[in-house]
């Protein structure tokens, strides 16, 4: 990782040089970790459509016959 000099400004009270540089480092561990993210999230394939996905699970149609009603409302069945 290239670091290049950012221009900060301490808009509020008096950081010792420690807590800058602690500070600081936070920040750019931060920024390393999104940008670590971006790049894993660039190299993912997108998504495939679940529309086609699922048509063997649909309810074949119902039957006409005896005890044919009662087997509709059968778990498994709707």
């Amino acid at each position: 990782m290239t670091i290049e000099p950012a221009d900060i400004q301490v808009v509020r009270g008096a950081p010792t040089d420690e807590e800058l540089a602690a500070a600081i480092s936070v920040v750019q561990v931060a920024l390393a970790a999104a940008e670590e993210e971006a790049a894993k999230q660039a190299k993912r394939k997108p998504a495939k459509s679940s529309w086609n996905r699922n048509h063997g699970m649909l309810r074949s149609t119902i039957q006409a016959g005896h005890g044919q009603w009662g087997a509709s409302l059968q778990d498994g069945l709707n």
